[in-house]
């Protein structure tokens, strides 16, 4: 079941929960101090992006999954499986969305498998953690409200909600 991404439900406040692969991910960004090397690591996770497959979404994508404020014109979708997990797809429109790749990566591999209410706790902190200071304040607000659609997502799939563009 594809779900939407409600304003309603964007907050900035954010309890700090950290699921187990995406604490893993994030204790092996911290043991690369040089940007260089984090960088790489980011370049790596964007080369992996997997657009959206046609079975989730088409273009033109609906603009109920448009995550705001992205610069990389990016869209999420959060699909609720049988067993109450999650499986998120990402489509990111700018062919420079670098950032916004190789986190829809990040964010996919390590909460995809994870129930609503797990997900829907992850904070907005974590891409502080990835990214650290190597982005622009625009750039940081677009790929936190990633996050942000992320959990939004993952709360309206917790309550239920379906989407008006399913498939």
């Amino acid at each position: 079941m594809a779900v939407t991404i409600p304003n309603c439900l964007f907050s900035w406040y954010t309890e700090s929960v950290i699921p187990e692969k995406l604490q893993q991910l994030l204790d092996t960004f911290e043991m690369f101090s040089d940007p260089a090397d984090r960088t790489s690591m980011l370049l790596s996770y964007a080369d992996q992006f997997q657009d959206v497959p046609e079975s989730i979404a088409l273009r033109p994508f609906d603009c109920t999954h448009r995550v705001p404020q992205c610069e990389s014109d990016a869209y999420a979708w959060a699909i609720k499986k049988p067993d109450n997990t999650l499986k998120l797809y990402f489509a990111v429109e700018n062919p420079s969305g670098i950032s916004a790749k190789a986190l829809a990566t990040i964010l996919d591999r390590t909460l995809s498998g994870l129930t609503p209410d797990q997900v829907a706790q992850v904070s907005t902190d974590i891409v502080e953690r990835i990214f650290r200071q190597n982005i622009s304040m625009g750039k940081g607000i677009g790929l936190m409200s990633m996050v942000q659609a992320v959990r939004a997502l993952a709360k309206a799939a917790g309550n239920g909600r379906r989407s008006d563009a399913e498939g």
